[in-house]
């Protein structure tokens, strides 16, 4: 695997929780829905069930809440998960500045 491949990878499906919080910050969504936007918006794609196993990671610690409407589990995101997307933005731009 290139250094690009390796940076993409730990970029994308290995920080899976930074696109999911940047879908919710725009509203709440189910699990399903959430994959689909990211293949579409962030052109990846993720493993079936990672997105669940994220959400239940970031539910568990307070980044997103959920509840249950109709037969779907629907997220979002709480005031800790944005502040943490927060600190991933403010960390993305000090890195570009280097650029």
């Amino acid at each position: 695997m290139s250094p690009f491949e390796r940076l993409k990878k730990a970029n994308t499906v290995d920080n899976l929780w930074i696109y999911i919080l940047i879908l919710l910050k725009n509203g709440p969504m189910h699990a399903f829905l959430i994959q689909e936007e990211i293949e579409k918006r962030f052109h990846f794609k993720t493993g079936k069930i990672t997105p669940y196993r994220v959400l239940y990671r970031l539910e568990t610690d307070g980044y997103v809440k959920s509840q249950q409407e109709d037969n779907r589990r629907v997220y979002q995101i709480t005031k800790k998960g944005k502040d943490e997307l927060e600190k991933a933005k403010n960390l993305y731009q000090e890195i570009i500045k280097f650029f």
